[in-house]
């Protein structure tokens, strides 16, 4: 792969949060800061916002691994597209307790007792709920209520719920009065500006032991933030695919027009093709046009990280089979075998 072509020790840009590339943008170290708020008070809820990608699970990861081990226990939920049962029963899972078979009445009691069991050994219990955008009214109200397991003291639960900007309005709904008057800080996250956006790709790359090999200009930047917007997924995005052409047409240079072409690669590979014998519109009954735009709006609104996903087990198949072919060109024996080949 491109690391060893630019001398890194590591992918500088992989799609995995990864709280050892942990960049602090102005927002980040706003949110970050809020979150540690938080935790030092012990009790309620922290909310934090921000688009897709925008960097919400590695700020909490950066968080975890700052987090005394001897003074707080956490659990870190990803999977939100549960009901108030399922929710729960994750919960105590993630906490370490068995939850099998386990009524409701059960789970909050295996719940409330490892709770004060972790208080009298002088700790707190940490609840992150990532995805927030995805619980239902009914399972936030659940979530609410395990805020109410405390002592005379103090509260034997604190959660930090984390979601994307649609989030804000479950929380403003009428029915989360209750939960809203238990959050304690609030934050969204916004995208990088293009000052942000440069100093994050030279950071990640810095991580991995960029020494400038690749270099890019100022138009490069400049095209990367127009296309990512700040957004740090995106950028990562980007900058794989942009490393993977320089490694493939052994480029150690990147201008404005380079980044250009690696981001209408990508718009080709993301453009839907045109469906082969389609119906003219005018031969179609209404209901049934209804029908094909649904679901061409459905295949729009495919999840962008597996398609990702997809991409880069792709990319790494070619990268593969093009470095065994530039290995066997290279050779002598590859030379020689060309040169019979033509020959016959």
């Amino acid at each position: 792969m491109y690391e060893t072509y630019y001398g890194l020790s590591a992918k500088p840009f992989q799609l995995r949060p990864d709280p050892h590339f942990f960049f602090g943008s102005k927002g980040h170290k706003r949110a970050m800061a809020y979150l540690e708020y938080g935790l030092s008070q012990g009790e309620g809820f922290i909310v934090i916002t921000g688009e897709v990608g925008a960097g919400k699970t590695t700020l909490v990861r950066n968080l975890l691994n700052k987090i005394p081990t001897d003074q707080i226990v956490a659990a870190h939920i990803v999977n939100t597209s549960l009901d108030p049962e399922d929710t729960l029963r994750m919960v105590v899972s993630s906490f370490g307790l068995p939850y099998e078979g386990a009524s409701k009445a059960e789970l909050l009691n295996r719940l409330e007792q490892f709770l004060r069991g972790v208080d009298r050994q002088g700790k707190r219990a940490l609840l992150v709920i990532d995805e927030a955008q995805n619980l239902n009214a009914r399972t936030v109200e659940e979530l609410r209520m395990l805020s109410n397991f405390q002592t005379d003291e103090r509260s034997l639960l604190q959660t930090f719920l984390l979601g994307q900007p649609e989030f804000r309005a479950t929380l403003h709904s009428p029915g989360m009065q209750q939960l809203r008057q238990r959050v304690i800080a609030s934050y969204h996250l916004g995208p990088m500006d293009a000052q942000e956006t440069r100093a994050y790709v030279e950071h990640r790359l810095a991580t991995v032991g960029w020494n400038g090999d690749p270099a890019f200009d100022d138009g490069a930047y400049a095209a990367i933030f127009g296309y990512s917007g700040g957004i740090p997924r995106k950028t990562n995005t980007l900058m794989d695919r942009v490393l993977l052409m320089g490694y493939l047409e052994e480029m150690h240079a990147f201008g404005e027009t380079d980044i250009n072409t690696v981001v209408r690669d990508i718009a080709e590979e993301y453009q839907l093709p045109e469906v082969m014998g389609t119906p003219d519109a005018g031969a179609l009954p209404q209901g049934e046009l209804r029908t094909v735009d649904t679901r061409v709006g459905d295949r729009r609104a495919a999840s962008v990280e597996v398609l990702d996903e997809r991409m880069m087990r792709l990319e790494k198949s070619i990268v593969s089979v093009l470095s065994i072919l530039k290995k066997i060109v290279a050779t002598p024996q590859g030379a020689a075998a060309q040169h019979v080949d033509n020959q016959e």
